[in-house]
Order: C-alpha cells, then structure tokens, then sequence
C-alpha cells in the first residue's frame, strides 16, 4: 500500500472542498447572513490542511487499483465529515448526526433527509445542501482528474473506476485528464441549461440555481418545505422532470454526440432500455392512477415526474405516492432498485448491469440446450470480459448481503415493515424516498441516531458501488505491495 500517494488525494480533496466552502461563505455574505461566516473559517482550515498534505509530491506516484479505491472511500468520508461541520457548529442542525446524515445524503446524491422543516435553514446553508449535490453528482475525485497535476497517467482509471457509478466498458478518449474535463463540461452545461429554463419559467433566482444543482446531481434536495409541488405550474415541474431523465442518461451517449458520432450513439443498448422503461412505466401508472386525478394530462404528469425522479435516484416530489394503488407503488419499488444508466450520475443497480444479468441468464439457458455451443455475452457489439462479468456478480452478492444487513440492524427501531424495507432500498440506491414513514411526504428523523449512522454507511457504499468502502474493512488491502 502507498500511504503517502492516499494521503496525497486526500489533500486535494481538502483543497477543493475548502475552496467549494467559499460560495456558500459568499451567499452568506449576500444575505448578510453571520453563519456564513462558518463555511470561510473551515475551508480556509481545511485547504490549509490539504496544502500540506500536497506541499511535497510522493517520491513514488506508483499508484494500483487498492490505492485507487482506498483512496475514493477515504475521500468520500472526508469530504462528509468536513461538510457536516458547518451545519453543526453554526447550531443549525444541532445533532451531529443529522448533520453528518444531511451531509452523506448530499454527497452521496440520495436525497433523504433528516430534517422537517428545510425553509428554517439560512439561505447559505440551504446553497450548501444543493451544492454537496451537485459536487458528488459527477464526482470529486472526477472533478480533481480534470484539474489536478497527474497522479500517475492511465492509473488515474483506478480513480475513475472507483468513484464513477456503473461499469466501465471502455474509453471514450485516451486521455484519463481530457475525459473527466469533457464530462463536466457537458455536465455543467446541462446545468446551466436547466437554470435558464427554469428562470424564463417565472422561478426565483435563488430556487432555480439551488433547483438546478440539485437536479443535476440526482440528488432532490429542495428548499422549500413542500419540496418541488411549492412551484405549482406545468411547465417548471414539467422542466424537472425531463431533465432528471436526461442526467440518468450514460454520459457516453452525449460524448458520442458532441463527437458527431451519432450512428454510434444510438447503438447504446442501455440508453433505449432506459427509455423504454420509462415509457413502459409512466403509461402503466398513468392508467393506474386516472381516477385519482382530474384529467388524463394530470396522471400522465404525476407518473411521468415520479417514474422519472425514481428512476433516476432523484427523489424530487410533486404529491403522496403513499396514496396510490398498490400496483403503482409496485412499479415504483422496482425502478427504486433499478436505477438510471451507468456513467449518469443517478444511482440504483444500474441498467446496464440488469442487462448484463438477464444476458447471461439467457446465455447458461441456451447452453443447457446446447451444451457444446461456444456463446459469449456481448453489450453493444462488444463482447463483455470475464472481469466485469465476474464483478457484476460480485456486486450482487455484496448488495443482497449489504441490503439485508442494514435491514436487520434499522429494525431495531421498530418501524414497519414498509418504512424499514423502502429506507434501505432508499438509502443503498441513493433514491432518497421510500413508503409509508419515510415517503416523499415524510422524512428520517424519527430514526435512532445509530440508525442514521447506518444509513450513512449504506449511502456511502451504495455511491462508491459498493467495492471501495468494502475494501477498508479488507486486511489485505492495507499491506504493502508485493
């Protein structure tokens, strides 16, 4: 293990959270708010933290794929930990926590909180909430690929690997830096896109921005108590809405476009599962739930939103999907473990790897037939290796393992069966709402602080994809390189 090149990333890391720190310090200041004052202080400290973390470049920038995913996991705990500090300190969520939970559920995109009452917050730290979003939607250590001296040539993947969500098929370009620039570029053009939008639609400035990085990410952190149905109009739900569907998109898919391959583009399998999915569902509740509304324009506006918050781990709300029927509220849960593409910056299992599974599925079936065919499992043209076939598995074994795990632990609380279930579905996906306690008309604070601790855990796992958070707890990762 090189320790020193780990604790060279997780300067960095310091470094461009104390920097992120300075925005909310200047809504703070614009809104002559003194808490403000808080985000200057601490990322100030934490930049001069991490500068003498970077100050002196490791003599070895060797760097294998355990130092990557190390690496990723210890930064993603950092960041929390820092973040929450200033939710803390100021007395604005006065349990730690809370504080930590809000900060994880930020960062990790999923959108649960454990607060009842977000309007009471100042408006800097509200912009935080929004803005931890945003950052972990394409994700820090993406972020720093594109701006930070090279860690170590084609072995920044292992960062890339780590902390991108879904796998990895392949690469766009052959350049790990100009990837990840190229990524926030569309990233936060999208962004931008939506905050115009949403600005011409009549929202206030201060809603739109903090609406838009939210959405960007998948996170569904709003700043109204109401959440999203405080803006009662078609057409700024309606913008929402179809944005949250275009950021679970794999990102690939508007690489190719920008690249004037679009031959190429429309040949990626999972972007028209995805879509269909979508279609499928929004039309199966639609009907489901016409005689709830006034109007088949209102069902098909209520599905539609909700097929695509969930899908895309988003989380937003526009109503009480605790009222509908069961039948709808079945399909919900599914996409809830679904998830948007992989390379978006939703979560969930991701549909790439349902796609994996049913194909290999059908592949061992065929041979039982066939026994002596030779087949091999091929995504978009390309055969898949035994690598990323063997990781999807491994995936699945650790989430059901990981999944029931923090189920038998939350129970402690005594919820429902409902509310204990959807949490953790919630949660591990990085969706945000589930049924009953925790839907979208509800929240986690009732819960034990050892359960949101938990739940902390499980976001963080669920972001990383599972693999680097596990890997801590693996001996055999911290040993020197043999």
């Amino acid at each position: 293990m090189n320790k020193r090149i780990v604790l060279y990333i997780l300067g960095w890391i310091l470094i461009v959270e104390g920097a992120a720190m300075q925005l909310p310090a200047l809504v703070g200041l614009i809104y002559s708010e003194k808490n403000g004052l808080y985000f200057l202080v601490i990322g100030l400290a934490l930049a001069l933290i991490g500068f003498l973390f970077v100050f002196k470049k490791p003599k070895k920038m060797t760097m294998y794929q355990k130092e990557g995913f190390i690496s990723t996991a210890l930064s993603w705990l950092v960041l929390s930990f820092a973040g929450s500090l200033p939710y803390f300190l100021s007395g604005e969520i006065p349990h730690y926590e809370d504080a930590f939970f809000e900060t994880v559920s930020g960062f990790t995109t999923t959108g649960a909180s454990a607060l009842t009452q977000v309007e009471n917050l100042s408006h800097c730290m509200n912009f935080w909430r929004c803005f931890s979003v945003w950052l972990g939607g394409m994700g820090v250590l993406v972020f720093l690929l594109a701006i930070i001296p090279k860690v170590g040539g084609q072995q920044n993947m292992y960062l890339m690997k780590a902390e991108s969500p879904g796998p990895i098929f392949g690469k766009v370009t052959p350049k790990i830096r100009d990837y990840a620039a190229i990524l926030y570029s569309v990233y936060l053009g999208l962004t931008v896109l939506e905050f115009i939008l949403l600005i011409c639609g009549g929202m206030e400035i201060f809603d739109a921005i903090n609406t838009s990085l939210s959405n960007a990410g998948t996170g569904g952190f709003g700043i109204r108590n109401a959440g999203i149905a405080a803006y009662d109009s078609y057409y700024l739900q309606g913008v929402i809405a179809v944005f949250m569907m275009l950021f679970g998109l794999n990102f690939s898919f508007y690489l190719l476009i920008l690249a004037r391959k679009f031959k190429q583009s429309l040949h990626i399998t999972e972007v028209w599962v995805y879509l269909g999915i979508i279609a499928l569902s929004t039309v199966a509740i639609t009907i489901n739930i016409s005689s709830q509304y006034p109007s088949l324009f209102d069902s098909f506006h209520q599905s539609f939103f909700y097929v695509s918050s969930i899908i895309t781990t988003t989380g937003f709300s526009i109503g009480d999907v605790n009222q509908w029927p069961e039948f709808s509220k079945a399909i919900i849960l599914i996409l809830t473990f679904l998830g948007a593409c992989a390379g978006s910056t939703g979560g969930g299992f991701k549909i790439s790897r349902v796609i994996i599974l049913f194909k290999e599925v059908k592949k061992e079936l065929a041979l039982i037939v066939h026994p002596h065919t030779v087949r091999a499992v091929k995504m978009d043209g390309k055969k898949l290796s035994h690598e990323t076939l063997r990781s999807v598995f491994v995936f699945f074994v650790i989430y059901v393992m990981l999944f029931f795990t923090t189920f038998l632990i939350i129970s402690l609380d005594n919820f429902d069966f409902v509310t204990n279930f959807t949490s953790v579905a919630a949660t591990i996906n990085n969706t945000g709402p589930g049924f009953s306690l925790v839907g979208p008309t509800g929240n986690y604070s009732a819960f034990s602080p050892l359960s949101k601790y938990v739940f902390s855990f499980t976001m963080i796992a669920g972001r990383l994809e599972l693999f680097p958070i596990i890997l801590l707890f693996f001996p055999a990762a911290w040993k020197k390189n043999g």
